[in-house]
Parts: structure tokens; C-alpha cells; sequence
């Protein structure tokens, strides 16, 4: 459970890379582009990661062919390709192929919770939008009677 924890912030961290590398870099690409210079080479993932572990860090390493994924699933969510539902969707079944193909763990592991709980509060905050809505009355608005 413990190395299923290491691989879920591992997982988390390489995703906000992607998108953070990401936004940078077409920054810097756009730059370039508007001061007639070469564009600078696409970032990459990095198969380590620094992870605060209890008092102490320790470096959690996963395979590339997973920090690839994760990475360019953070970039093209960076780039609105991917919506943020399709992004813990996509990012959740690699969580799934690494607890029940690599790690063996009964129930796998849950990542991108940070942006489960912001779709989470975006969707209470419009059923509250909508519930105020629905509460107007008809009676203030223009109009013969």
C-alpha cells in the first residue's frame, strides 16, 4: 500500500509537470517565434520524483512508458485537449493498470484528487447557481400584464 501511495504522488506530481512545463514552454515558444529565433525543445517527464515522505524525502521512481503518459495527459489537459473529467479518467486507468498489473494492490490507488475535489466544488457551486435561479420569481421580470 505504501509503494501504491509512492506511485499515486509520483503519478500527481508528473501530471502538474506536464501542464507546468508545458504553459511554460509555449511561452517561451511564442517568444521565440515573435523574435525570429528557433523554438526551444518540448519539455520531458522525468521517471524520478522528490516525495515528502513522513519527516524525510525520498525519490519515487516509476517507468518511463508511465511518466510519458501521465506527462503528455498534464500537457494536453494544459492545452484544454483534454477536459478535466476526461483527464482523471485517462489518469485513473493508468493508476489502475499500475495497482492491479505492477503493484498486484486489492483496490487501487485514486489520483488527481486535488482536481476531483475542484470539478467538485465547480459542480456545487453551479447546482447552487441553479437552485438560486430557480428560486426567482417570474413577477420582476418585464412585461405587460
Amino acid at each position: 500500500m505504501r509503494m501504491g501511495m509512492l506511485c499515486r504522488a509520483h503519478l500527481d506530481k508528473t501530471f502538474i509537470a506536464g501542464a507546468e512545463q508545458t504553459a511554460a514552454w509555449q511561452e517561451l515558444a511564442s517568444l521565440s517565434i515573435a523574435a525570429g529565433k528557433p523554438v526551444p525543445e518540448l519539455p520531458v517527464p522525468s521517471k524520478f520524483q522528490k516525495i515528502r515522505a513522513g519527516e524525510s524525502d525520498i525519490y519515487a521512481y516509476l517507468p518511463e512508458e508511465y511518466v510519458t503518459e501521465a506527462f503528455a495527459m498534464g500537457a494536453r489537459y494544459q492545452k484544454m485537449e483534454l477536459s478535466a473529467q476526461k483527464a482523471i479518467e485517462a489518469m485513473q486507468a493508468l493508476a489502475n493498470q499500475i495497482s492491479y498489473y505492477d503493484l498486484r494492490l486489492q483496490e487501487p490507488f485514486q489520483v488527481l484528487s486535488f482536481l476531483r475535489d475542484e470539478l467538485a466544488a465547480e459542480e456545487g457551486s453551479q447546482a447552487k447557481a441553479d437552485g438560486a435561479d430557480s428560486n426567482e420569481s417570474p413577477s420582476g421580470s418585464s412585461g405587460s400584464v
